[in-house]
C-alpha cells in the first residue's frame, strides 16, 4: 500500500507540475496581459506569478536517472574530452570507467565507491570530474533496485562486498604490484573498508593500494548524529514492518521487497527543512530580478537532490542492524559470508580518513575511527584530514571539495599508490 499510495500522489503531482509549466509560459508570454502596460503591468505581477509557478513546477516534478553529462574537463587552461563507457555489467550494479582522452595510458587509476543510500552514483558528478585530472576514474553505478526482475536474487552486504572485489578485478592490478586505489564516499565505506581487510587477508593480487574514506560511518558511537539517533530509537522490526514496501507491478523489479527512495528524500529533506525553503524562496528572489544563472544553479542541485531510487530490503535492514545498531565493524563482529572480518588484516593498504566539520550526518571521529582499528598497520600508512567548515556533501562535491580536499587525497596518493 506504501508505493502505490506514493505513485498514486506522484501521478497528482506531475499532473500540477505540468499545469503550472504551462502557467510560467503563459504568464512570460508578451502579449499576456499582466506584462503589458497599465496597472497591472507596473506591479510587475506578471514576472512575480510566473516565477512563482516555475519554483511549484519544478519542486513537484518527478525526477529519472540523472545523465553523467561529463564530456570535457578543464586541465591547465584547456578543455579535454571525456570518454564515459560501461566496463563491466552486473544486476544491482554496474561498473563505469571515465578517462580523458590526453591523460597517460600508464596514469594512476581510481575506483570511486558511489554510495547506495537512496541517491544515484550520478551524486558524485563533481568528485569525478576533479579527479578525472589525474587519474583514470571507475565509478560504482549502482541499479534501482525495482529495476532488477526478482529472478536475479537476492542483494545484501556480502554480495556488496564481492562487487567491490569483482570490480577490483577488473580493473586488475598495477605492473608495479597491488591493485587500484579506492575512494569510499560515505556509506559504503563500512563494506569497503571490511572488502579491504579480506583482501589483505588473502593476499589477493588486486588489494587496493590506497582506501580513502569519506564521510563514513565506521563507528557510529562517536558524535552521533539524528541519522545515528534515529537507527538506534527503535528495533529493527519497527524498520521492517514500516519502512519496507513492495514494488508495484508496473516495474521490472515488480514484487521485490525495497527501501524505497521516496522514504529516504523525505527523511533527509526533514532533517534540514528550512534550509530547503529557504532555496526554493532565494531561487523565486533570483526568478523574479532575472538572475538565470543563480536560479539554475539551484534548479541543478535538486534535479540530482531529487532523482532517487530504491535500495534492496535485505541491504537496507542489514546496514541498519549491523552499522547503525550493533556496531559490528568496529565491535569485531562483521561477518562476510559467516567469516568473521579482522581489520588487524589490513597490513598493506594505506589508509585516508576524510571528516567534514559540519557534517550533521557522519559525525566527527566516526570515519577516524578507522585508523585506530587497524592496529597492524603502520602509521606512515595513515594520515586524518579534518574539513574545516564542510558539511556532509561539501566533502566532495563544491569548492571545498576541489581546492581543498582533493589536493589532500591526491598527495595521499601519489605518495603510497
Amino acid at each position: 500500500m506504501l508505493y502505490n499510495a506514493y505513485e498514486l500522489q506522484r501521478s497528482w503531482l506531475n499532473s500540477a507540475s505540468a499545469f503550472a509549466s504551462i502557467g510560467v509560459e503563459l504568464l512570460n508570454h508578451p502579449a499576456h496581459p499582466l506584462n503589458n502596460f497599465g496597472p497591472m503591468g507596473y506591479l510587475n505581477i506578471g514576472p512575480m506569478a510566473a516565477s512563482a509557478l516555475e519554483v511549484f513546477a519544478h519542486a513537484t516534478a518527478s525526477y529519472g536517472k540523472p545523465a553523467w553529462n561529463i564530456d570535457a574537463v578543464e586541465v591547465e587552461g584547456r578543455r579535454d574530452p571525456v570518454v564515459e563507457s560501461t566496463v563491466l555489467n552486473r544486476p544491482f550494479g554496474d561498473l563505469k570507467e571515465f578517462y580523458r582522452e590526453s591523460l597517460p595510458e600508464d596514469a594512476p587509476r581510481l575506483l570511486v565507491v558511489a554510495p547506495m543510500s537512496g541517491h544515484y552514483a550520478t551524486l558524485l558528478r563533481g568528485t569525478v570530474e576533479r579527479m578525472l585530472e589525474n587519474y583514470r576514474v571507475f565509478v560504482t553505478d549502482w541499479a534501482d533496485a525495482k529495476t532488477v526482475p526478482l529472478h536475479e536474487g537476492t542483494f545484501d552486504l556480502d554480495d556488496y562486498m564481492d562487487y567491490i572485489v569483482a570490480f577490483l578485478e577488473h580493473i586488475g592490478p598495477n605492473k608495479a604490484g597491488g591493485g587500484a586505489n579506492v575512494m569510499a564516499v560515505c556509506q559504503p565505506s563500512v563494506p569497503v573498508f571490511a572488502a579491504t581487510a579480506i583482501m589483505n587477508r588473502d593476499g589477493h593480487p588486486c588489494t587496493p593500494k590506497t582506501l580513502t574514506m569519506m564521510g563514513g560511518p565506521i563507528d557510529t558511537r562517536r558524535s552521533p548524529t539524528s541519522v545515528n539517533d534515529l537507527a538506534m530509537e527503535r528495533p529493527i522490526e519497527w524498520f521492517r514492518h514500516n519502512v519496507i514496501a513492495t514494488v508495484p507491478m508496473q516495474y521490472r523489479g515488480a514484487g521485490r521487497q525495497v527501501y524505497p527512495g521516496f522514504m529516504q528524500l523525505a527523511g533527509f529533506m526533514s532533517m534540514n527543512l528550512g534550509n530547503h525553503m529557504m532555496s526554493h524562496y532565494e531561487m523565486f528572489k533570483h526568478l523574479t530580478v532575472g538572475d538565470d544563472e543563480s536560479a539554475q544553479a539551484t534548479k541543478d542541485f535538486y534535479d540530482e537532490y531529487r532523482s532517487v531510487c530504491d535500495m534492496t530490503a535485505e541491504f537496507y535492514l542489514q546496514t541498519v542492524q549491523e552499522v547503525f545498531q550493533e556496531h559490528a565493524l568496529p565491535g569485531g563482529t562483521f561477518l562476510h559470508r559467516g567469516k568473521r572480518i579482522d581489520l588487524g588484516d589490513i597490513t598493506g593498504t594505506a589508509l585516508l580518513a576524510i571528516e567534514g566539520e559540519r557534517d550533521d550526518i557522519s559525525g566527527l571521529g566516526q570515519t577516524k575511527a578507522a585508523l585506530e582499528l587497524t592496529p597492524r598497520l603502520a602509521d606512515d600508512k595513515k594520515r586524518y584530514y579534518m574539513a574545516e567548515g564542510a558539511g556532509h556533501y561539501g566533502i566532495f562535491n563544491g569548492s571545498k571539495w576541489r581546492d581543498r580536499i582533493a589536493p589532500v587525497v591526491e598527495e595521499f596518493i601519489a605518495k603510497h599508490g
